[in-house]
C-alpha cells in the first residue's frame, strides 16, 4: 500500500492535517496544495493513484479543475469533496467522471472507503476471491466423488467455469493452477461417468437421465413457446457456460434471466450430430433411418446441415405444433445486417429460431490463422475474444431489438468445445471420419482404455456406413493423431479448440430464458 501516491487539493488544506496525518499513518503517500492551478502543475509533472479534489476554491473551482486534470490524466480517477449536494453541480461532477464524491464536513474513514474502493478494489476483490475458491477446494473435491447424476456433474461444473471467470485476473498464478488441476481431475471423473452412463441414458425411465439433444425442443423450448407470445430462439454455435457468463452482463439492462439450466449434447458433440437432433427431434439414427436423403454420413460428400429448418418444421408438424414459424441460419457475418434490415419478419413470427454460427468460425480460425492464435491463446483469451465480438455483434443489436419488441428469447448451442493438448494415436483407413475428437469407421485401430469405443452404434442411435463401422470418442483434453506424420499434427493441433468428444464443456450446454426488462 505504501506505493500509492494520493493528491489532495484543497484551499483549506492545513485544516485536514490529521486527515492526511491519518492517511500517512495507513501506509499511504500524500502530497497537497492549495489552488487548481498548483493541482494541475504537480499532475503534468508526475503520476498519481487518485486525486482528493475540493469542488469549492477561489480562483479556479474544483469543477473547473477537474477536465484539465482529466485531460492531463483520464485515467486517474478523482474524488469531489463538496460542501453542496445540489443536483446540478453533482450532475456537472459525475458528467466529467469522477470516481466519488464526499460532502463535508469530511471524515477520514469515509476517504479511506473512497480510497480502497477507487485504489485498491481490484486487488481486494481478487484477494477475496483466491481465498473464497481455497476454501471452495475442498467442497468441490468432496463433490467430484460423489457426483451420481448429471444434475450433480452440471452442479460441479457450474461452479468450475464460475470459479475459472472469477479467477481470471487474479494474479495469484498458484491458485489458478490449482484450479486447472482440478478442473482436469474433474473431467477425468466426467468421462468415466459418461462412459458408464451415456448408453443407459437412451431408455432411463428414473428420471435421472439427462435431457439429451434430440428431446431439447420437446422438453424445453416449446413449453416456453407454448407460454409466451412470441419467443426467439438463438442457438450460437460452440457455446459454452463460461462464455454465458462473460455476456451475460452486457444484457443485464436489456434481459432478466428468468432460467440458467442445462441440457446435455449427443455424441458426437459435433454439429453434424447435435445440432440436426436438436430441429428434428430424432436420434441420427432415426434422421438416417426416416429421411436417409437427407442425412450424410462421415464419409459421404456434400454439406452436413444444410436441412435444419425442414427438420424443424417436420417436428412441429408431428407434435401438433401451428406456430408461425421464422428460421434464419447467420454463417456470413454481413447475414447479421441484412437480418436488421428484415427484423419485421422475425417481429411478425409467433416462433423465431436463429443460428449463430460465429464461434465455431472463430473456433476454426483459431486453428488455422496464427494472429487468431496470438488473440485466443488459452481459455481467458477465447473469453475475452468472445465478449468483445458480442459487445460489437449484430446479434446485440438483434437482441436489443427484440426486448424492445417484448420478446422471450432462448439463448443455447448445439455443444461445446475444448482446448486440447494430449495426443492419443489411433490408426484407420481413408474412409475414417477426419474429426480430431471422435472417429468412425471400419478399420480402427486404438487402445480400449484411452477412448471411448462403441463397437454397436446402434446402441448409441447413431448410424453406421458400412456393417462393421465402430465410434471412437476421445476424453478430457485428448486429440487423436495417426502414427504417420504424427509431430506435425501435433504442433498443428494442440492447444486449439475442438469439438466432438467428451468433456463438461462439450457435452454439458447452458440454455438460458432471457424475458426483457420492462
Amino acid at each position: 500500500m505504501n506505493d500509492i501516491k494520493i493528491l489532495w487539493v484543497d484551499d483549506e488544506i492545513d485544516l485536514l492535517k490529521p486527515h492526511i496525518l491519518f492517511l500517512k499513518a495507513k501506509g499511504y503517500e500524500v502530497e497537497t496544495c492549495n489552488n487548481g492551478y498548483d493541482a494541475i502543475e504537480l499532475v503534468s509533472s508526475r503520476p498519481f493513484d487518485l486525486i482528493i479534489l475540493d469542488e469549492m476554491m477561489p480562483g479556479m473551482t474544483g469543477l473547473e479543475t477537474l477536465p484539465k486534470i482529466k485531460e492531463l490524466r483520464p485515467t486517474t480517477p478523482v474524488i469531489m469533496v463538496t460542501k453542496s449536494e445540489e443536483e446540478n453541480i453533482m450532475d456537472k461532477a459525475v458528467g466529467s467522471k469522477i470516481a466519488d464524491y464526499i460532502i463535508k464536513p469530511v471524515n477520514p474513514n469515509q476517504v479511506l472507503l473512497s480510497i480502497k474502493k477507487n485504489v485498491l478494489s481490484h486487488q481486494l476483490v481478487t484477494e477475496q476471491t483466491t481465498a473464497d475458491y481455497r476454501s471452495e477446494f475442498g467442497k468441490i473435491s468432496s463433490a467430484l466423488s460423489e457426483a451420481r447424476t448429471f444434475a450433480d456433474w452440471t452442479s460441479i461444473y457450474k461452479k468450475l467455469a464460475t470459479w475459472e471467470v472469477e479467477l481470471t485476473e487474479s494474479s495469484d498464478e498458484g491458485v489458478r493452477e490449482i484450479l486447472a488441476y482440478q478442473k482436469n481431475e474433474a473431467n477425468n471423473e466426467f468421462s468415466k461417468f459418461v462412459r458408464a452412463n451415456y448408453l443407459k441414458w437412451f431408455t432411463d425411465k428414473s428420471g435421472d437421465a439427462p435431457v439429451l439433444s434430440q428431446n431439447l425442443m420437446r422438453e424445453k423450448v416449446f413449453p416456453v413457446v407454448d407460454e409466451n407470445p412470441k419467443v426467439t430462439f438463438i442457438l450460437i454455435d460452440n457455446f459454452r457456460y463460461d462464455q454465458w457468463r462473460v455476456i451475460n452482463h452486457i444484457l443485464h439492462n436489456i434481459f432478466d434471466i428468468e432460467k440458467e439450466d442445462f441440457y446435455c449434447s449427443i455424441l458426437p458433440t459435433a454439429t453434424q450430430y447435435a445440432r440436426n437432433a436438436v430441429f428434428s427431434g430424432l436420434t441420427p439414427l432415426a434422421i438416417d433411418k426416416i429421411m436417409p436423403d437427407l442425412w450424410k454420413n462421415d464419409n459421404e460428400e456434400g454439406g452436413k446441415n444444410q436441412y435444419e429448418e425442414d427438420f424443424l418444421r417436420r417436428q412441429l408438424q408431428s407434435l401438433g405444433k401451428s406456430y408461425n414459424l421464422y428460421f434464419e441460419k447467420i454463417v456470413r457475418l454481413d447475414a447479421g445486417k441484412r437480418l436488421i434490415d428484415t427484423i419485421n419478419k422475425v417481429y411478425n413470427a409467433d416462433f423465431s429460431v436463429i443460428v449463430y454460427n460465429f464461434l465455431d468460425i472463430l473456433s476454426h480460425a483459431r486453428t488455422e490463422t496464427e494472429i487468431i492464435r496470438e488473440l485466443a491463446e488459452d481459455e481467458a483469451a477465447y473469453r475475452s475474444l468472445t465478449r468483445s465480438w458480442f459487445e460489437h455483434s449484430d446479434l446485440l443489436v438483434i437482441m436489443k431489438l427484440l426486448a424492445e419488441k417484448g420478446h422471450t428469447v432462448i439463448l443455447t448451442s448445439d455443444h461445446g468445445t475444448i482446448r486440447v493438448d494430449n495426443p492419443v494415436k489411433v490408426q484407420g483407413d481413408r474412409e475414417t471420419s477426419p474429426n480430431l475428437r471422435y472417429k468412425t469407421g471400419r478399420n480402427l485401430a486404438f487402445n480400449n482404455k484411452e477412448v471411448f469405443a462403441i463397437t454397436k452404434p446402434e446402441e448409441a442411435h447413431l448410424p453406421k456406413s458400412n456393417i462393421t463401422s465402430t465410434y471412437i470418442f476421445a476424453y478430457n483434453r485428448d486429440f487423436f493423431v495417426y502414427p504417420t506424420n504424427t509431430n506435425h499434427y501435433v504442433r498443428y493441433y494442440k492447444n486449439t479448440f475442438q469439438h466432438g468428444g467428451i468433456s463438461m464443456e462439450e457435452m454439458i450446454v447452458p440454455f438460458i430464458v432471457l424475458k426483457p426488462k420492462r
